[in-house]
């Protein structure tokens, strides 16, 4: 049993063609649910979402813009097991890979997180190349041993996550979290695909900045947290 955890923002064209291939790549699965939130799109989304009646999946719509990291959040606290996979709404992660980290995950009862490593990203060169720099500093000062800490698509603990203290920007920190807390991580290469419709969230400037003020962040979480 597991929960798929799923921010939307403006992704109104991507929704339904991404549930079918999850759907499609868990055919394999019973007792999951998806959970989408909607993050005050100003697209069709809340539209295209209303009329979805499948039972297994949940629909949480936010009532201002809160962002990626606090839809996830509140995705997770509102979710119905254990288990949690998330994954973009934009259709770049792969729903085929998912077997393979949930393999991973639940064949193993002491890895706590297994996230995906993207290869051979089709991303603008200028995100590809300002998200080298933000992993390069975030693992010299975290010890965090991911390359691609940036990849939405992850398996890990509901319990465990809940634990950490909530701040904007920790979905991109989960694996040095993890790892601070002393649980074991791993990562494996996922596919990687180029959005087919909508426009990238993506403020790289802005993002890179406020990076580095969030690793500091995470440093102290983690530095208050072996304190105890």
């Amino acid at each position: 049993m597991f929960s798929i955890v799923v921010p939307l923002f403006n992704e109104s064209k991507n929704i339904i063609p991404l549930l079918k291939e999850i759907e499609s790549s868990l055919k394999d699965y019973d007792n999951y649910e998806i959970v989408l939130i909607n993050d005050s799109s100003t697209d069709n989304t809340a539209k295209v979402i209303s009329n979805i009646t499948n039972e297994s999946i949940k629909i949480i719509n936010n009532i201002d813009n809160k962002g990626q990291s606090f839809s996830i959040h509140k995705g997770i606290e509102l979710s119905s097991n254990e288990t949690i996979i998330t994954l973009d709404g934009d259709g770049q992660n792969d729903p085929r890979d998912i077997p393979k980290l949930l393999n991973l995950y639940f064949t193993n009862d002491k890895i706590k997180l297994v996230g995906g490593i993207r290869k051979k990203r089709q991303d603008s060169y200028i995100k590809i190349f300002s998200s080298k720099i933000a992993n390069y500093i975030r693992s010299k000062i975290l010890s965090d041993n991911c390359k691609d800490t940036g990849c939405s698509l992850k398996v890990f603990s509901k319990n465990i996550f809940l634990d950490f203290p909530y701040f904007d920007g920790m979905h991109r920190f989960l694996p040095a979290l993890f790892k601070g807390y002393s649980y074991k991580t791993t990562f494996i290469e996922v596919n990687h695909r180029k959005r087919k419709y909508g426009v990238s969230k993506y403020g790289t400037i802005n993002r890179l900045f406020k990076g580095i003020r969030d690793i500091i962040r995470v440093k102290k979480i983690i530095n208050n947290y072996n304190k105890i």
